[in-house]
């Protein structure tokens, strides 16, 4: 382990942006010794499990590279989907903006979930608020960049239909009256409402809006615990340089009997003044 780690460690000294990717967690195997209790504990166990495999497996050619953009995975966990079997499945997604203000970080996450799945679109991408400061409450104006993006990837047939997580009354009203392109859906956290509000739901019903709930928490991924994932795994880095950018979730579901045929995480973190 102790060499493995300083190889990796060397490498993320170097590369400015790693790639992090899961594979399907259903193929995980040996890997998956407990089952976690939420979907922090979850993704910060994906992250060191990945993590640790990929630094096990650094090939000599790589260490003489020495990569730019690292692309740390499970290799074999990955799993395409079949494309004769393509409409058979809908593939899902659910995207976490972290610690970047760019807006091009949706058409990133949307690429590489394609990429890694081998399919050339997504069915549907639900994208979490994106990060305000505290005592700031959501507006219209920190939404718009990335709906502006998502758009754009709806216009290109990247994705076929687009949905919100957690906006009231209100903000998803004022989303749907400015946006090109509606969205199709809004998650609600039943965490923090055991009802749906009723105001919502009559909004939703009139716009042809589903009402999807959901129990992940408000903070998937924090810098802090991303780190200490990173620190973990890998003793010989320099875990306080890197940021999670985004997270995207995805999963892969057999339409006509409901059953989860693949789901994993895909990440991107860049290094500070890289």
């Amino acid at each position: 382990m102790g060499t493995d780690s300083r190889a990796a460690g060397a490498l993320l000294a170097r590369a400015s942006t790693l790639h992090l990717q899961t594979g399907n967690l259903l193929n995980w195997g040996r890997l998956r010794k407990k089952c976690p209790s939420t979907h922090s504990e979850e993704l910060r166990d994906c992250i060191q499990k990945t993590l640790n495999e990929w630094s096990s497996q650094i090939s000599p050619d790589l260490i003489r590279e020495f990569p730019d953009v690292l692309e740390c995975t499970v290799s074999h966990a990955v799993e395409k989907i079949n494309p004769d079997e393509r409409e058979e499945m809908k593939v899902s997604a659910k995207l976490f903006i972290v610690g970047s203000n760019s807006s091009s970080s949706t058409r990133n996450a949307v690429d590489m979930a394609c990429s890694v799945l081998g399919v050339a679109q997504l069915d549907s991408v639900i994208i979490a608020s994106p990060p305000i400061e505290d005592g700031v409450n959501l507006s219209l104006e920190h939404l718009q960049p990335y709906w502006e993006e998502l758009q754009n990837l709806v216009q290109s047939k990247k994705i076929v239909a687009i949905g919100t997580s957690d906006l009231d009354k209100t903000q998803l009203e004022q989303l749907y009256q400015w946006a090109q392109v509606k969205p199709n859906s809004n998650q609600v956290n039943l965490a923090s409402c055991c009802v749906m509000p009723p105001d919502l739901t009559a909004f939703a019903k009139q716009f042809d809006i589903q009402l999807l709930t959901h129990n992940d928490p408000k903070e998937l991924l924090s810098e802090a615990s991303f780190q200490e994932a990173l620190q973990e795994s890998i003793p010989d880095i320099r875990a306080h340089e890197w940021v999670p950018l985004w997270l995207l979730r995805y999963s892969v579901i057999v339409k006509s009997r409901g059953i989860i045929k693949s789901k994993g995480y895909i990440l991107q973190a860049k290094r500070k003044g890289s």
